[in-house]
C-alpha cells in the first residue's frame, strides 16, 4: 500500500483582476445583492421578455395563476379590510388637516396601483397616523391649514408627489440602503413619541374643543387644552370614553381569543356608524361636532392642483422626503414581517417603486400619502387574503361608498373619529419593547428615548434627525473602532479563537496571533496600528519574566473585507516597528480583495509571499520551525523540532 501523502495548498497569489471585473462585483454586491436578474440568464429573447415584464410588474405573475378558490378569500379579506379603512381614512385625514373625503380618496387609487406593481401578498395599502400628522405639522409651518386651507391642501398634494418621485427614485436606482439608517430603536421611539402626542391631541375631540394650538409638542398641546377649559364639553367626553372603552375591549377580545379578530375589525366602522346615528337624532346641538358635508362622487383629478412656488417649496420637499423614508420604512418592514410568516419574498425595491407609482398617482387623484400601515395589514393576513386582490376589492368597496354612502358619513362625530385614533395609536407605545432594549442594548436605549422624547417635547423631524444621528455615531465608532482580538488554541483541536471569551485556548510562546475583524481604511488604520502595537508590548510585558519574547506576529485578515492606501501605510509602518524590534509579521487568509491591492501596492514584496499563509495552524506551525531552527543552532535538541513538511 503507497504512503498517505499530504496535500499542501498554498495562497493564490494569480494576477489581480481587471478594473472592469472588480467595478463590476463591487457594483452587483452593492446595487443587486440579491441577483435579480439571474432567471433571465440563458433565456431566449422572447421568454426573457416575458420574465421581464412579470418581474417588473408582478400582477402578470400571480394573475395568471389566480383561482376562484383564492378570490374566495381575498372577497372576505378585502371587505373587511374596507371597514376598517373608511373610519381610519376619516381620522387620518382630520389629523392632517385635511378635508375627511381626501381619506377616503386615499383608498380608492393607491389600492389599485398596488395591486398592480407591488410584491407582497399581505400589505394592505393605506393612510397612516405618523405620516399624516407629519405633513400637517410641516406645511403648517408655512401655511395655516385654517386660514388658507386650499392652498394647504395643494400642498400636501404637492408633498405627495415629491414623496412619490423619491421613493420610486429609490426603487429604480436600488438605494434602499438609505432607509436602513432608520433602526428598529429609532421606528420605535418615533413611533411611541408620535402616538403619544396624537393621544394627547385627540382630547380636542374628546373634550369638544373648537380651538386648538398647530403644535404638536406635549407642552403647547397641554397648554392649549388647560387654556379653553371654558370650551369643554361634558357629552362629548362621556360619548369619547364609551366609544373608546368599547373599542379596546375588542382590542383585548382579539388577544385573547384570535380567532375574533374581526371583531376588533369592524369595531372602528361599528363605532362610526353608531356615532352616526347618536349625532342625526341630536343634529342642532352644538356640544357634539361632526365631520360635516361629504359630496358624492369619485376622486377628482388634482394634477393642475401641484404648487411648486419657492416660497412653499422648502416646506414641501421637507415633507415629502422625510414622509417618504418613514412610509417605506414601515411599510417594507411589515411586508417581510408578513412574508416570512408564509415563507415568501418581497423584493424591497420593486416594494418602493410600487408605493411611488401609487403616491404619484395618488398626488394626481385627490389622494395624500399613503403606505402600507400595520393595523390594516394584520387584519388583512388574519382575514386569510391569498394575493393582491384584497387590496382590489378594498378598492371596489370604497368606490361604492364613494359613489353612493359618503353623504352617510357627514354625521360622523370627530369624538368617536378620536376614540379610534387613540386606540390604534395605544398600541404603537411599546413599553415592553423600551424595556427590552434597556435591557439588551442601552446605547439602543438611549437612541430610542431620543427619539421619542425629541419627538414628544421638539418637533417630530427633530426627535427623528436626533435618533438618526445617533444611530450614524454609533455606527461611526464601530467603525472607527473595529474589534482587535487575540486569538488562542483549543486545546486538542485546530480551532483558534479569542482568548477572553474561551480562557482555555492556549497560546504558543513567542508566537502572537491577532484577528482583525473589519476593513482596514483611513478611518480606522491609527487605531489598528496602535492596537496591534499594544497587544504586543501587553504580550512581552507578560513573556518577559518567563524568559520568552514575541518574534512573530500573525495579523488574521479573514475578516478584513477591504483595505485602501492609508491601511496598506498602517500596515508597512507596523511592519517596519515590528522589524526594528526584531519581530517577524504573518499575513494569514487575506480575502481577494485585499490581496490583490497589497501585491498593486508591492507589499507582498516587502514582506515576501513566504509570509502569507492560508491558515493560523499552518502560520503556526512555520513560525515554530523558525523559533526551533534558532534554537538549534543555541544546541536545541532535534527531536523537539515539529512535522513541517511542505509548509516553507
Amino acid at each position: 500500500m503507497a504512503p498517505s501523502t499530504e496535500s499542501v495548498v498554498h495562497v493564490n497569489f494569480s494576477n489581480p483582476r481587471s478594473f472592469a471585473t472588480k467595478f463590476k462585483s463591487h457594483l452587483k454586491e452593492t446595487f443587486f445583492p440579491d441577483d435579480p436578474f439571474r432567471q433571465f440568464r440563458n433565456e431566449p429573447p422572447l421568454r426573457r421578455t416575458k420574465k421581464a415584464l412579470q418581474y417588473f410588474v408582478p400582477i402578470f405573475e400571480w394573475l395568471p395563476k389566480y383561482t376562484f378558490s383564492m378570490f374566495k378569500y381575498d372577497v372576505l379579506a378585502g371587505i373587511t379590510i374596507a371597514s376598517l379603512a373608511i373610519p381610519q381614512g376619516i381620522s387620518y385625514a382630520k389629523l392632517a388637516e385635511i378635508p375627511p373625503i381626501i381619506g377616503l380618496y386615499s383608498s380608492f387609487v393607491p389600492p389599485l396601483v398596488y395591486a398592480v406593481f407591488g410584491s407582497s401578498r399581505s400589505m394592505a395599502v393605506g393612510t397612516v397616523a405618523a405620516v399624516s400628522l407629519l405633513i400637517a405639522s410641516t406645511i403648517g409651518d408655512v401655511v395655516s391649514p385654517t386660514d388658507d386651507p386650499t392652498l394647504f391642501l395643494h400642498l400636501v398634494f404637492t408633498a405627495t408627489f415629491i414623496t412619490g418621485i423619491f421613493q420610486t427614485a429609490l426603487g429604480l436606482l436600488r438605494l434602499g440602503i438609505l432607509v436602513d439608517f432608520l433602526s428598529h430603536s429609532t421606528i420605535t421611539g418615533f413611533m411611541g413619541g408620535t402616538a403619544t402626542i396624537i393621544c394627547l391631541q385627540q382630547l380636542k375631540g374628546f373634550l369638544g374643543l373648537r380651538h386648538f394650538t398647530t403644535k404638536t409638542d406635549v407642552v403647547s398641546v397641554v397648554r392649549a387644552i388647560f387654556s379653553h377649559r371654558n370650551e369643554w364639553r361634558w357629552e362629548s367626553a362621556v360619548m369619547g370614553v364609551c366609544f373608546l372603552l368599547f373599542l379596546l375591549f375588542t382590542v383585548q377580545l382579539r388577544k385573547r381569543l384570535p380567532r375574533l379578530f374581526w371583531v376588533s375589525a369592524v369595531a372602528p366602522i361599528v363605532t362610526v356608524l353608531i356615532g352616526c346615528i347618536i349625532a342625526y337624532f341630536l343634529r342642532g346641538h352644538d356640544a357634539i361636532q361632526t365631520v360635516g358635508h361629504l359630496k358624492k362622487g369619485l376622486n377628482p383629478l388634482s394634477i393642475g392642483y401641484l404648487n411648486f412656488n419657492p416660497k412653499y417649496l422648502t416646506a414641501v420637499v421637507k415633507a415629502g422626503i422625510i414622509t417618504a423614508i418613514l412610509g417605506l420604512a414601515e411599510g417594507i418592514a411589515i411586508g417581510r414581517s408578513f412574508a416570512i410568516m408564509r415563507n415568501e419574498q418581497t423584493d424591497g425595491n420593486k416594494e418602493m417603486i410600487a408605493f411611488g407609482l401609487m403616491n404619484i398617482l395618488g398626488s394626481f387623484t385627490s389622494c395624500y400619502l399613503t403606505t402600507g400601515p400595520f393595523s390594516k395589514s394584520a387584519v388583512n393576513f388574519n382575514a386569510g387574503c391569498r394575493s393582491a386582490m384584497s387590496n382590489v376589492v378594498m378598492a371596489f368597496c370604497m368606490m361604492l361608498t364613494l359613489l353612493f354612502l359618503a353623504p352617510v358619513f357627514s354625521y360622523t362625530p370627530l369624538v368617536a373619529l378620536s376614540a379610534i385614533i387613540t386606540s390604534a395609536m395605544l398600541g404603537l407605545i411599546k413599553y415592553d419593547e423600551a424595556y427590552h432594549l434597556f435591557k439588551v442594548d442601552k446605547f439602543d436605549f438611549c437612541i430610542c428615548m431620543a427619539a421619542f422624547f425629541g419627538v414628544t417635547f421638539v418637533t417630530m423631524d427633530v426627535g427623528l434627525m436626533l435618533s438618526v444621528g445617533l444611530s450614524i455615531v454609533r455606527a461611526l465608532l464601530y467603525v472607527a473602532r473595529p474589534a482587535t482580538v487575540k486569538l488562542g488554541n483549543i486545546p486538542n483541536s485546530t480551532l483558534y479563537r479569542d482568548v477572553e471569551q474561551y480562557p482555555a485556548a492556549t497560546s504558543f510562546p513567542g508566537v502572537l496571533v491577532l484577528q482583525l475583524g473589519s476593513p482596514i481604511h483611513f478611518a480606522n488604520s491609527t487605531y489598528i496600528r496602535e492596537r496591534i502595537l499594544r497587544w504586543i508590548n501587553e504580550e512581552e510585558d507578560v513573556s518577559s519574566p518567563k524568559g520568552t519574547n514575541v518574534e512573530h506576529v500573525l495579523l488574521d485578515l479573514g475578516g478584513v473585507t477591504s483595505i485602501d492606501m492609508t491601511g496598506i501605510e498602517t500596515l508597512v509602518e507596523v511592519l517596519r516597528n515590528m522589524q526594528a524590534k526584531g519581530i517577524k509579521m504573518g499575513l494569514v487568509n487575506p480575502r481577494t480583495e485585499v490581496l490583490e491591492k497589497l501585491m498593486a501596492a508591492k507589499f507582498i514584496d516587502i514582506i515576501g509571499q513566504e509570509a502569507i499563509f492560508l491558515s493560523i495552524d499552518e502560520a503556526i506551525r512555520a513560525s515554530q520551525f523558525s523559533l526551533n531552527v534558532w534554537t538549534q543552532k543555541d544546541g536545541v535538541d532535534k527531536d523537539h523540532v515539529p512535522d513541517t513538511k511542505g509548509l516553507l
